[in-house]
């Protein structure tokens, strides 16, 4: 996979990291800090032990390569991108998938650059907080928090939904409690199960995404059984631009915000890439590569993907627009599915839903993962009880991954009200929350890059130093800021308003001050000053770790599978 425009400087003391025991207490006395890199202010010399990460690192190469692709690719996808193809054609969705690829782009190399230097459980977040300010970090860490809390109950209604695709045998809360205990155990135990079960789950996924770009093809050519090649017959009839909301030219302007917002939800990656740092093997060898490989896939997928939904069917379609006006079960909904019964297609809708459902399920597994280390994070930093960094011997934080699960309960709104608007209110939360998670990235890449270049640490020797920086970080900051503010735009369009869904799209904007600035006044914090900012706190532990790291070496199948997919 070509490079997503990283200059990678690996360097000999740079070969992995990650450790278990308690946080370092003297960095000075650790020969392993670069001379030039050793902090110039007393404050950087010494780290408060508020708690002991005894996370294990236990996740392969091959592991995180996935990890980033299985948190990120869930139905929305397959399935809820076909509420932005009826609202804004297939022009626009193109055009606002690659766009926003753009952005998520920028969000990767800045998280890359500081990660793969510190990488530490729940990093960004605590970044946020050892950069900006302490409250920022709060504040941070409580909106991913919610951010991945959310996305739980959102992939279980989904998977919920996908089942009765075949049969309503099961009830709705029978169904929701089993894929919640399924979830329990997968990351109650060792962190290796969880990357195992997630490497095999994320496999389907891209063997699905792969799939259904093939079968477009294929089909569009004539491969199909009423040998119709259709090729972009779609584009030109009904045509590219949908209207909604309005007519001509601002009606489709509006269409593609909604195209844009849609991506916005759907498009993700490197936070999940991130949250995995401070459980990987050798992660200053295997994050630059997740980060590169990942962000390749990804573009491909998002990009590729939503060009192929263009095809595939009209925005027009009425089975398409009835499917979602109605919550049709599983991937009925689909835009694939739609073109395969209009192909008269057979079998295959039954293996897409299968797939379906296990890209939701997997989804809804990695943010268990990361809802729970981000609380971890927070609790290391003492901004959460300090009894959510107990470990089990395994090394799973278990009452983070209890807590986030007693949260996902919220799943059984389903049962009372209707699955389609239960979904409808975690997407406008969800989205405003990742919009203001990946600013807050944006940013605190800039303190980090003004803090390094205040305390003398050259860029060139990081594992990983970013291209055209700061300007990609203040260009990912506007476009997730402008997107934050335009989430819930409908609702201020005339005879658009719902209270529920201007307070959905829009709660997290108010959140997100109220926490900073509630925790400024409780805990009196003040911005860091660029010459004070702790840039070596837990670096003499991953140089160490560093230096004694063996690698184990695979054996049989795994050997291949590592082979393929490190």
């Amino acid at each position: 996979m070509a490079s997503t425009g990283f200059e990678a400087h690996q360097s000999e003391k740079l070969g992995t990291t990650g450790s278990n025991g308690s946080l370092i207490q003297d960095v000075e006395a650790d020969k392993s800090v670069p001379v030039n890199a050793m902090p110039a202010s007393p404050s950087s010399s010494v780290s408060l032990k508020l708690g002991s990460d005894n996370t294990h690192r236990r996740l392969k190469s091959r592991h995180i390569q996935l990890i980033g692709i299985g948190g990120t690719i869930g139905t929305a996808l397959f399935v809820q991108i076909g509420q932005a193809l009826i609202q804004g054609g297939p022009g626009s969705l193109f055009l606002a998938f690659t766009i926003w690829c753009t952005f998520i782009l920028a969000i990767t190399i800045c998280s890359a650059e500081m990660v793969t230097y510190l990488p530490i459980s729940s990093p960004f977040i605590r970044f946020a907080g050892r950069f900006v300010d302490e409250a920022f970090g709060v504040a941070a860490g409580y909106n991913f928090f919610v951010l991945q809390a959310m996305l739980v109950p959102f992939e279980v209604v989904a998977c919920n939904l996908i089942i009765h695709y075949w049969s309503d045998i099961v009830p709705a809360g029978g169904m929701i409690a089993i894929i919640l205990l399924l979830y329990g155990l997968i990351n109650v135990f060792a962190v290796k199960w969880y990357g195992e079960s997630e490497f095999w789950l994320a496999l389907g996924k891209v063997i699905l995404a792969v799939g259904l770009i093939l079968y477009t093809f294929i089909t569009m050519v004539g491969g199909n059984p009423l040998g119709d090649k259709y090729g972009f017959r779609f584009w030109k009839d009904p045509g590219s631009f949908a209207e909604v909301y309005s007519t001509g030219s601002l009606g489709r302007f509006c269409g593609f915000l909604a195209c844009l917002v849609q991506a916005s939800f759907t498009v993700a990656g490197p936070d999940y890439i991130s949250m995995a740092a401070g459980e990987v093997e050798n992660p200053r060898t295997v994050m630059p590569r997740a980060y590169n490989k990942a962000f390749g896939r990804l573009m491909a997928f998002f990009v590729l993907g939503s060009l192929c939904i263009g095809i595939v069917v009209p925005y027009n379609s009425q089975e398409l627009i009835d499917g979602f006006k109605e919550g049709a079960p599983g991937a009925a909904a689909s835009p694939y599915v739609i073109s395969m019964n209009r192909l008269r297609i057979r079998v295959l809708p039954d293996i897409v839903n299968a797939l379906v459902l296990s890209a939701a399920f997997s989804a809804g597994n990695s943010y268990v993962y990361c809802a729970s280390r981000s609380l971890f994070g927070l609790a290391l930093e003492g901004r959460a009880p300090k009894i959510l960094t107990r470990c089990t011997r395994n090394g799973v934080p278990i009452y983070c991954v209890l807590l986030v699960l007693v949260i996902s309960l919220i799943s059984f709104l389903q049962v009372s009200s209707g699955t389609a608007q239960v979904l409808r209110w975690f997407v406008s939360v969800i989205t405003a929350s990742q919009l203001i998670n990946f600013s807050v990235i944006a940013f605190t890449y800039t303190r980090f890059k003004k803090a390094c270049a205040a305390q003398g640490l050259s860029r060139d020797s990081l594992p990983y130093k970013g291209i055209l920086q700061p300007y990609l970080a203040w260009y990912a900051m506007a476009g997730c800021i402008v997107m934050t503010l335009l989430n819930g735009f409908p609702v201020f369009i005339k005879g658009n308003w719902k209270i529920t869904s201007f307070f959905f799209s829009y709660t997290m904007v108010g959140v997100f001050p109220l926490l900073y600035f509630g925790w400024k006044l409780l805990k009196g914090t003040k911005v860091i000053k660029l010459e004070n900012v702790d840039l070596y706190q837990d670096v003499a532990e991953v140089d160490e770790y560093t230096r004694n790291f063996t690698p184990t070496p695979a054996s049989g199948f795994g050997r291949v599978l590592d082979k393929i997919f490190g």
